[in-house]
C-alpha cells in the first residue's frame, strides 16, 4: 500500500483495514491499522454498541478497546470541523475545531513505507 500516492485523501486507504490496537500515549490516543497510524491528539469520541463515549470520561477507555478488530467501512473528514470513520454501526471521532485541539494540530496519521511499515516515507497528514 503506497499512501503517498493518495495526498488528497489519505483517509480512502483506511477503508478495508482493521484497527490492529488502540494506544493511549499520556494526552493522545492512536488508532493502529497494521502499518497506517491515526493519532488523536483532540480527545476523540464516538459511539460502539449504541453507547456514546467521550474520551478520558470514565469507561471511554474501555468502550476504546473494543474498535480492535473493527474494519473501517467508511469515513467523514470537515477540515474544520470532524474526522470520523465508521466501523458498520460504530464510528470514532477526532473533533478538528481549535477549540476541541487546543493547539494548532488535532490529528496525525503516519502511512506506511515500500515495505509495509509504519514510516513518514509513506506519507504523514496532519489535521
Amino acid at each position: 500500500m503506497n499512501m503517498a500516492n493518495h495526498p488528497d485523501d489519505p483517509l480512502q486507504l483506511l477503508t478495508g483495514l482493521e484497527v490492529s490496537a488502540v494506544s493511549f500515549v499520556r494526552d493522545y490516543v492512536e488508532l493502529h491499522f497494521d502499518g497506517p497510524v491515526l493519532r488523536a491528539l483532540a480527545d476523540p469520541l464516538g459511539v460502539y454498541g449504541g453507547r456514546e463515549w467521550r474520551f478520558p470520561a470514565p469507561g471511554s477507555m474501555e468502550l476504546m478497546r473494543r474498535y480492535i478488530g473493527e474494519t473501517v467501512d467508511g469515513y467523514k473528514l470537515d477540515p474544520d470541523r470532524i474526522l470520523a470513520l465508521d466501523f458498520g454501526e460504530h464510528r470514532f471521532v477526532i473533533p478538528l475545531d481549535s477549540d476541541s485541539s487546543g493547539g494548532p494540530e488535532a490529528a496525525h496519521m503516519v502511512g506506511v513505507d515500500e515495505n509495509g511499515n509504519t514510516s513518514i516515507l509513506g506519507g504523514m497528514w496532519i489535521w
